[in-house]
């Protein structure tokens, strides 16, 4: 058994001890530096959001674009196959969109 009397030592495992404490507190006053300098200053705070919305709403519209269109094109290859019930169905649906566009041009 060696066990030391160095009160030193002892320190220095009770510091090991508190490393992953003093992290996680000194990460939380971090974010709330953060939060409180974002209420001192509304008109950053508000550009910011309104930036990040503007961000967001065109995300979602180049998402949705992509997305129909892909959807429209697997709909005409499929309409193109001419499968008896389905094929009929999906031809009659992409030219009533072929048919909307051409009216909106």
């Amino acid at each position: 058994m060696n066990q030391s009397n160095d009160p030193t030592q002892d320190e220095h495992n009770q510091e090991k001890d508190h490393d992953p404490l003093l992290a996680q507190i000194n990460n939380k006053v971090s974010e709330l530096t953060i939060f409180m300098q974002r209420l001192y200053r509304p008109g950053r705070f508000i550009w910011l959001n309104f930036l990040g919305g503007i961000s967001k709403g065109f995300g979602i519209a180049v998402g949705i674009t992509i997305f129909t269109g892909t959807v429209l094109y697997l709909l005409e290859k499929l309409g193109a196959l001419e499968l008896p019930i389905i094929g009929d169905y999906i031809t009659s649906l992409v030219n009533y969109v072929q048919n909307g566009l051409e009216l909106r041009k």
